[in-house]
């Protein structure tokens, strides 16, 4: 069950109403931060459920549970769309139209029948059992003495509500007082808690929302503390030593063999600083000293390796055929220029658009035409055949 329902008391539907007069009916919110135990769902619930002076709450008249009867037949489930036709809330049609049907159907409305009240007496809560819509019943009375809890909240509505003019700073400082009374209520009971050996956790986050909120602020969040004193090291120079007893002396013997190419290198660097250190002091002879240079010469020589060619594998007879292949390339291309015919020398109505010239298939390229003699006589002939001038104006004759 959520800990902020419960029964409407006196004292919450007077600061509901006194709220609704001076914030309306759209700032739900504002309404209630005014009330400690109750949402902005609840007090518009509320207020539309039982305290709206535009409810009825008479008794129902024959004609209104006839209305009612009908409109559930053709409208099923359809309560808001019923309530504003009735007149009465959704939850008044809802619960009187069960109310009707357990009384028809264990046919108790008869001569000395219980009323309509006595049926809702039996139709009542279990023990254990919450109210589903708390809303819709009548307010619990105040009792004489009212908790803690409740003077604070009934005296800062008054504060709130009184203050018209919209003074913010008395507003802030009012809240600060009552975060500091709080924050001193909560210490004082977390501290009689510890007294009697229970941990609880009270924290200041949200309206009392009871969880512990850490301040980053202030403190280190998942901090982990070192223990006090110096750090023992006994179990890592214990665990050293057993891993060097797992180990054969055929492996330590290898480990501490030194390797041959070091120390040829240390031996020849030794005779090199020996003999300088001879040359320097005037006792070697000319070869010794020829020898010394040598030495210190191949420590900085780069070896390279000798640059080996394989033989000539052309013949004298591919060389000759080459040379032909060149000398006919160059009079074919000697031929190109003096002539200027091309494989794209055609007709433009036969040249397409790209770069690389098409097929042979329907060019001139390669085909042999007529001779020349007989293309001539073939124009001689068909020249004979044309009909005389008429006259001969503007006729010249060839010489």
């Amino acid at each position: 069950m959520n800990w902020q329902s419960g029964i409407w008391t006196n004292t919450e539907d007077e600061i509901l109403k006194a709220a609704f007069m001076k914030y309306g009916r759209n700032q739900w919110a504002r309404i209630s931060s005014l009330l400690v135990r109750k949402t902005p769902k609840q007090c518009k619930a509320r207020w539309y459920e039982w305290i709206d002076p535009a409810i009825k709450k008479t008794e129902w008249t024959r004609e209104e549970e006839e209305k009612l009867l009908h409109l559930a037949k053709v409208l099923p489930s359809q309560w808001q769309t019923i309530s504003s036709i009735v007149g009465r809330t959704a939850h008044q049609c809802l619960q009187h139209y069960e109310q009707l049907l357990d009384a028809a159907q264990s046919k108790l409305l008869i001569e000395g029948a219980p009323s309509l009240e006595d049926l809702d007496m039996l139709r009542g809560l279990r023990p254990g059992e919450a109210d589903p819509c708390p809303e819709t019943r009548p307010a619990r009375p105040d009792p004489v003495d009212m908790d803690d809890d409740e003077k604070e909240m009934l005296s800062e509505a008054r504060a709130r509500l009184a203050n018209t003019q919209g003074k913010k700073a008395k507003r802030k400082a009012r809240e600060k007082i009552l975060n500091e009374s709080r924050r001193l209520s909560l210490i004082q009971k977390r501290r009689e808690l510890k007294e009697a050996g229970i941990e609880a956790r009270i924290g200041m986050k949200g309206k009392g929302t009871g969880v512990y909120v850490i301040n980053y602020n202030t403190e280190i969040p998942f901090e982990r503390k070192p223990p006090p004193g110096f750090f023992d090291t006994n179990e890592e120079v214990q665990r050293e030593k057993e891993v060097l007893k797992l180990k054969s002396p055929l492996v330590s013997s290898l480990s501490q063999e030194p390797k041959r190419d070091t120390t040829e290198e240390q031996a020849k660097k030794k005779e090199i600083s020996e003999r300088k250190e001879a040359a320097s002091q005037g006792k070697l002879t000319p070869a010794q000293s020829a020898r010394l240079k040598q030495l210190s010469q191949e420590q900085f020589q780069i070896r390279r390796a000798a640059f080996n060619l394989p033989s000539p594998i052309v013949k004298e007879k591919d060389v000759r055929e080459l040379l032909k292949l060149g000398i006919s390339t160059e009079d074919a291309r000697e031929y190109v220029i003096e002539t200027g015919e091309t494989p794209l020398r055609r007709p433009a109505d036969q040249f397409s658009g790209s770069f690389t010239p098409n097929s042979r298939e329907g060019s001139e390229i390669g085909e042999e035409g007529p001779p020349i003699d007989l293309v001539r006589s073939r124009l001689s002939i068909a020249l004979s055949k044309l009909p005389a001038p008429k006259n001969n104006y503007e006729i010249v004759l060839p010489d």
